[in-house]
């Protein structure tokens, strides 16, 4: 169970936390204190359902296939390969990130702006269906592997949205990105070697 809950968590934090357009939406709503804890909600609410339909849905049946089986372990290996591959080129080239404006103040539109930039991600269906859901179903439980991943993405936009004035001079440092994108890297390797030496097997 705390194995399982343990990888969910390591894995959930490298594929969430990293520089893109939602987790910018996310920091910019908490500097201006626009609906901020419903966009981490909505955020958070979005990963876990996706998350529980990947480990328990779409996992279950890769799972239950071979041939499928093979294809998302290895398809899996050359993925978190890339994805650690391109955390590796953030960290040399030290990305930083900005918060960006919302589209109104009203809370009709953020919740709008919110679920479109969640959910008209392709990769956010990679990262949680699929990714997730092959590695959760592979764990011993199951359920203790969508426990991690969710408190890591709860944990992220939370954290985000209630420490922004305190994060945003930080995370716009380029040094402070470097950091994280080592820490991202470093999950997502061990993860694709655990995962290819057939660990979760």
């Amino acid at each position: 169970m705390w194995w399982s809950f343990f990888n969910g968590a390591g894995v959930g934090a490298g594929l969430i936390i990293a520089i893109g357009a939602q987790n910018a939406f996310v920091l910019g709503q908490g500097l201006k204190r626009e609906h901020q804890w419903w966009v981490a909600g909505i955020c958070a609410l979005c990963d876990w359902l996706l998350i529980v339909i990947g480990v328990l849905g779409l996992g279950t049946l890769i799972q239950q296939s071979p041939l499928l089986m093979s294809v998302a372990r290895w398809g899996g290996v050359v993925f978190l390969l890339w994805q650690a591959g391109k955390a590796i080129g953030r960290m040399c080239t030290g990305g930083q990130l900005t918060a960006t404006s919302a589209l109104t103040a009203s809370l009709g539109k953020v919740v709008a702006a919110t679920l479109a930039i969640t959910l008209l991600n392709p990769q956010v269906y990679l990262d949680t269906l699929v990714m997730l859901g092959a590695i959760g179903a592979q764990q011993t439980s199951p359920v203790g592997f969508i426990i991690g991943a969710s408190l890591a993405s709860s944990g992220w936009f939370f954290g985000l949205v209630a420490g922004a004035g305190w994060l945003a001079p930080r995370l716009t440092s380029p040094r402070a990105w470097q950091c994280i994108e080592a820490f991202i890297a470093i999950i997502l390797l061990w993860v694709a070697w655990q995962l290819g030496s057939g660990a979760w097997l």
